[in-house]
């Protein structure tokens, strides 16, 4: 049943406080801004609230300003006749030996008539409510509230049931008593909610559709389904090079040299850095076995005659011959 206009838009947060333990609730809060020139003014709004169903008005100003003194004129003059309960606050300016700027910019008497405690004095005499100072003010809203109850202008309605608000999440979790769940999110995949998702498509379609390695293939790399003639086409290629030959650490890593962007030698020696005995030909056994055999005089034919005949492995040749 309370409607209020406020000068400090912070200072709404506790009204709003003051006038819920104090009243049956807020019927409609503005804060106009303590500005030189606001936007709007307390008449502008105290006469919308006097053709509203609020029963009762509540002003909280501060010092600075005239505007309190036009709601004078508005009440002397019967344009508002709700009960006003008001308050200006800065009245500890009286107290500094000179005029005290305030946070707002209009916050500054400029004159006797715009100090807080002027303003209250006049609004008193004037007929509104006003408490001793801003801490009666819950006092005195309530005090005004239960006279309007008591003469039937306000009626009370029961409170709603409070509805039962489940703990905060953050609070829970902290608590242990809930764990979120892990989900990896990508531009190609997607672990929330029931099932995985590869570009959109269901794990449980991937499998019903059948779409092979190929579609799968084409839906993570190509992000979308390719023809079944494209799929085919990529499980042609995996099958003719599974061989090992790129994934072992030299080839592997001068491929991610040379995508990375470097020249040739940088990939070359990228590669060549990390050829070691568990590579497909080991590279300084090869070099050793070939220097001992140019050393001993051997000839090519001869050197390979002899580790046939010995049954030795020749280092550095990892592959038979293939063909398709």
């Amino acid at each position: 049943s309370v409607a209020y206009v406020s000068k400090s838009g912070g200072m709404s947060n506790e009204l709003n406080n003051i006038v819920c333990r104090n009243s049956d609730g807020v019927y409609e809060g503005v804060a106009i801004g303590g500005d030189r020139y606001p936007g709007s003014r307390f008449l502008d709004h105290f006469l919308r609230y006097q053709d509203s169903d609020a029963k009762m008005l509540l002003l909280l100003g501060e010092v600075g300003g005239c505007d309190e003194y036009d709601l004078i004129d508005a009440v002397k003059s019967g344009r508002i006749t709700k009960p006003i309960v008001a308050w200006c606050v800065g009245t500890c300016a009286s107290c500094f030996a000179t005029e005290v700027q305030f946070g707002h910019a209009g916050a500054q008497a400029r004159g006797d008539t715009e100090t807080a405690a002027a303003k209250n004095k006049a609004m008193k005499e004037a007929g509104f409510h006003v408490p001793d100072s801003f801490d009666k003010l819950p006092e005195m809203i309530s005090e005004v509230y239960t006279k309007l109850v008591k003469d039937g202008t306000i009626v009370e309605t029961p409170e709603a049931e409070t509805p039962n608000v489940p703990m905060d999440y953050t609070w829970a979790k902290k608590l242990g008593m809930v764990r979120k769940p892990a989900n990896f999110i990508s531009s190609i995949s997607d672990d929330r909610g029931d099932e995985l998702k590869y570009s959109g498509m269901p794990i449980s379609e991937v499998f019903h559709k059948d779409i092979g390695i190929g579609g799968v293939l084409s839906l993570l790399w190509f992000r979308r389904r390719l023809p079944d003639a494209c799929c085919k086409f990529i499980e042609m290629i995996l099958m003719v090079t599974a061989d090992h030959g790129p994934a072992v650490s030299g080839a592997h890593n001068a491929i991610v040299t040379a995508r990375a962007g470097k020249d040739l030698i940088s990939a070359l020696t990228s590669g060549l850095l990390t050829v070691g005995p568990r590579f497909g030909g080991a590279l300084d056994d090869a070099a050793r076995m070939f220097k001992e055999a140019h050393d001993g005089g051997s000839s090519p034919k001869r050197f390979v005659d002899d580790c046939k005949k010995n049954n030795t492995l020749i280092m550095g040749i990892g592959h038979r011959i293939k063909s398709l």
